[in-house]
């Protein structure tokens, strides 16, 4: 007999898949136990490397506002002309410190402005797409991709066992096997916020936004046997170069752009806009441009100003806010506690991550390595009638969005177009090119080709066969050393097992 999951404490689990909401498409509530024991227990995994983008480098610049986009924020650093000092770290996702940087593998884009109202932190990734949609299965995807308990090694079976499992991975395991899977540096990738975002302008109106960094050096690829060499030879190559092309002026830039969706269209759209496993086609939502990012100076020293670095999707600013995306609601929880443990209870002090352009005044005191203190004539409490810091709502501009519905674990609504395999397939298909469709497969090739188990395979071909027809004929091709059966579907040639 199967077993059931239960919490820490021995009570059964209702769903392993879906966190508590209200309604399909509301808000993750504080009490659902086992969502927060399940991120707190995975934030505490690890001491004291991160758990996860554990391997990663970064650098110091600005972002400047060279485009007016006050009609959709009223945020500081997104008005015409601002200058904001920024700081970037990039990352691998799955890798441990010693990792190479040249592994197949998502890469982190994480940026914190230091703005006049107070840190914003914009938490992403090289792709607009994520593996899962629901904050609840984000540890058990990390498990299914870092190492086996026993043997310690990584594992295709227990990869494509999740990825087969969990069909919403599709969208991002295409990106992840495709041709920009390895970047040849970070400098010649694109960042993305990934999640749906919220901006209002100074009037209150409230706008759905994507956020999009592409690079101004260009997109360069590694193909995988040279990643494989580098991994060898050079295993710190992305942190080398970064630090090179900086310290010799060859600064690295990207161009800002964001999708912005009005307010009420997010109901009745085609895809849920609020699903991370999804992109707003530009043909519906063409990019607008925002300003430029430039790193301009390395860090002095590594552990003091980037591996104490910490972001969190937390960090808003006045004209910036949530989404009902529930990865997002899940992260804005996970993040900060996983600092608050890694880093400390006084994180936030530290000198890269306490605001440079906005003063502080908080009611929090105390913890371990506490440094900075008020006067002990300021209350340290509120409300207070001792002249202490008050909150401000209208400064504050807190927005949030409608939801009404009774307190359920189910999926979000589904809206007209929205299917795991849609998007995958149609990345598959319309923007790869023959050549890139034809790498595409010799790469799922190689690493299905991995799968011990049987069924585990055939989930695999499923999965694929699901994405494109004809790719997952090729595949079992491949696998099985038959000819591929006719489709209709777009070329690929079967290619040896890798």
């Amino acid at each position: 007999m199967t077993p059931f999951t239960t919490t820490n404490a021995g009570a059964p689990v209702a769903s392993d898949a879906h966190a508590l909401t209200v309604g399909a498409d509301g808000p993750v509530v504080l009490h659902d136990h086992y969502l927060v024991e399940k991120l707190a227990q995975f934030n505490r995994e690890r001491v004291p490397e991160r758990v996860v983008h554990a391997k990663g480098g970064g650098a110091f610049g600005t972002f400047t506002t060279t485009h007016d986009v006050s009609r959709y924020t009223r945020a500081a650093l997104f008005q015409p002309g601002a200058v904001t000092e920024t700081l970037a770290r990039f990352s691998t996702v799955a890798g441990e410190q010693g990792s190479p940087d040249t592994w197949r593998d998502p890469r982190g884009f994480a940026l914190k402005f230091y703005t006049t109202e107070g840190n914003y932190d914009l938490v992403g990734n090289n792709t607009p797409v994520f593996f899962i949609r629901d904050g609840i299965k984000f540890p058990d995807f990390i498990h299914s991709q870092k190492r086996l308990p026993g043997s310690h090694l990584r594992d295709n079976d227990m990869q494509w066992d999740f990825w087969t499992l969990s069909p919403e991975s599709a969208h991002q395991v295409t990106w992840l096997m495709g041709d920009r899977g390895i970047p040849a540096s970070w400098r010649h990738m694109d960042g993305f916020g990934s999640h749906t975002y919220q901006w209002v302008n100074a009037e209150g109106e409230r706008f759905w936004v994507k956020y999009h960094f592409r690079t101004d050096q260009g997109i360069r690829n590694l193909g995988p046997d040279e990643a494989s060499q580098l991994a060898g030879s050079d295993a710190d190559v992305h942190i080398r170069d970064l630090h090179e092309a900086i310290e010799g002026g060859d600064f690295p830039s990207w161009t800002l752009s964001v999708q912005v969706m009005p307010y009420a269209d997010a109901a009745e759209y085609r895809f849920n806009p609020f699903d991370l496993t999804k992109v707003w086609p530009h043909a519906d939502y063409p990019l607008i441009e925002v300003g430029t990012l430039e790193l301009n100076r390395n860090p002095q020293n590594y552990f003091a100003e980037i591996e104490q670095a910490t972001f969190a999707p937390s960090n808003f600013v006045p004209g910036i806010a949530a989404s009902p995306d529930k990865m997002l609601l899940a992260r804005i929880f996970s993040y900060a506690d996983a600092h608050r443990y890694r880093v400390g209870t006084n994180h936030a002090q530290l000198p890269v991550n306490a605001p440079h352009a906005a003063p502080v005044h908080s009611y929090s005191q105390d913890g371990a390595a506490r440094y900075t203190f008020n006067a002990p004539d300021v209350p340290v409490y509120a409300p207070n009638s001792r002249g202490g810091a008050h909150a401000e709502p209208a400064r504050a501009g807190e927005s949030g969005w409608e939801s009404d519905g009774a307190m359920v674990r189910a999926a979000s609504t589904l809206h007209p177009e929205d299917d795991d395999f849609g998007q995958a397939g149609t990345l598959y298909r319309e923007v790869f090119d023959d050549a890139a469709r034809a790498r595409f497969l010799d790469t799922i090739t190689g690493h299905v080709g991995g799968v011990k188990s049987e069924d585990i395979r055939e989930r695999a071909i499923a999965y694929w066969t699901q994405v494109d027809a004809g790719l997952g004929a090729a595949l079992r091709a491949n696998l099985t050393g038959t000819a591929p059966v006719e489709t209709g579907q777009p070329a690929t040639s079967a290619l040896p097992v890798a």
